[in-house]
């Protein structure tokens, strides 16, 4: 009777696709050169920070590979540590172009295109996730929710310190009447 090996967790990978982009290639490459190999939280950063165009499309592909992969852990019943993500593969490949013309002088007409362009994101967890997702529970968290929470606890107390500041100010305008 042979046993049989150990099944090996393999690396999830989410990816993402947006096609026909209204943008060239050439200054999408400009920015996907940015994110490629870099965590999905700093990527996501410099993406905010970025000041192209084309950064928000390349922000809202790279958001929803994380919730492609996400989802692929949750579907297998297995825990996945946001923090561990990273951008596994990203490109832009040229799309159809839109050919136009524009009038010229003397009754000529001069072309020009639009270029569109496809944009790949893919986003996966660094090989030692996997070998330690099986001894990691369901309920791990990473540092991108737990950066929500404190948010919102911080947004909370300042709500709450507005409301006493007016409650003060509600008492010493009785007081000054």
């Amino acid at each position: 009777m042979a046993t049989e090996p150990l099944p090996i967790a393999q690396p999830l990978e989410g990816l993402a696709i947006a096609r026909y982009v209204r943008v060239s290639p050439q200054k999408a490459r400009l920015v996907i050169d940015l994110i490629r190999g870099q965590g999905a939280e700093r990527a996501l950063t410099v993406l905010r920070t970025a000041r192209k165009r084309v950064a928000r499309d390349i922000e809202k592909v790279l958001r929803s590979a994380i919730a492609n992969v996400q989802r692929k852990a949750e579907d297998a019943g297995s825990p996945l540590d946001v923090d561990r993500l990273y951008v596994s593969r990203c490109a832009v490949d040229p799309g159809p172009v839109l050919k136009r013309f524009r009038g010229a002088p003397f009754g000529r007409a001069h072309g020009y295109v639009h270029r569109t362009s496809h944009i790949v994101v893919a986003v996966a967890e660094h090989a030692g996730s996997a070998v330690k997702r099986a001894e990691v529970p369901k309920t791990t968290r990473g540092r991108m929710r737990k950066a929500l929470e404190t948010a919102r606890k911080q947004q909370k107390a300042k709500v709450e310190k507005k409301q006493k500041v007016e409650k003060k100010l509600k008492k010493r305008q009785k007081k000054a009447d």
